[in-house]
């Protein structure tokens, strides 16, 4: 896990981490004079330093601990916090204190890397489409796609809601009757891997995510998960500021 209590965190951002308030929600409290740090109303932008006392009209806030780990999902594992039909979950794979949810999903039947986290900034960034986190996948298909199958899957494939964005397709092995693909998105439609792959011919057999930005899956094992190192959390940081 990565601890954020040993250096200033800026007030608004720690009072969204505590579940108080969206950051603009906080800036209103701190605006109207109802948040006090050690004992003294809080300015707008202000810090707060390692161990002091927050309050908010008198009552003691503690910021949550920012949680990052890498789940290597299993198959017939549903991406959500709770599932009505009773299905598992990928909660029940992560074993922390802290209230962790999935960054973006992967349907039920693809496996691979999942982030989860409390650091809600962080996954809304990472989730947006307009920051384009490349994510890569190991997708076993149906048959042997030639080059003019790569090149429509590179080049953007038309789908029922609209052509994907240009993508990165190769062929990397060859067996019988079918074949594995690394491909590379930037988008994150439902099912879209698939659904290319189905577009221009080849339906998918197995799907694994094995890259997600700069992190990579590893020899992580199955239904296993693991915290992210601090260098791991910033380079997903660096990829969504660069974007």
């Amino acid at each position: 896990m990565t601890d954020v209590d040993d250096k200033p965190i800026r007030l608004n951002r720690y009072l969204a981490q505590s579940g108080v308030a969206s950051r603009r929600g906080a800036d209103t409290l701190i605006a109207e004079g109802r948040v006090a740090i050690n004992g003294k109303v809080a300015q707008p932008g202000e810090q707060v330093p390692a161990g002091a006392k927050v309050t908010v009209n008198g009552a003691p806030i503690k910021a949550e601990q920012l949680v990052y780990v890498m789940l290597n999902k299993p198959p017939g594992v549903v991406t959500t916090v709770r599932d009505p039909k009773g299905r598992p979950t990928v909660m029940q794979f992560v074993d922390v204190e802290e209230h962790v949810v999935p960054v973006g999903r992967l349907d039920a039947e693809t496996t691979g890397l999942l982030i989860m986290t409390n650091d809600g900034e962080l996954a809304n960034a990472l989730a947006h489409p307009s920051k384009g986190v490349p994510k890569t996948y190991r997708v076993i298909v149906r048959g042997v796609p030639g080059q003019v199958a790569v090149r429509r899957l590179s080049g953007g494939v038309k789908l029922d809601d609209g052509r994907t964005l240009p993508a990165e397709a190769k062929v990397m092995r060859v067996g019988s009757g079918g074949a594995e693909l690394e491909l590379t998105i930037k988008e994150g439609r439902n099912r879209q891997v698939r659904r290319m792959c189905a577009a221009v011919g080849y339906p998918v057999i197995e799907l694994e995510r094995v890259q997600y930005g700069p992190l990579r899956l590893g020899r992580l094992q199955v239904g296993a998960f693991r915290a992210l190192k601090p260098h791991e959390v910033e380079a997903l940081r660096d990829a969504v500021a660069g974007a």
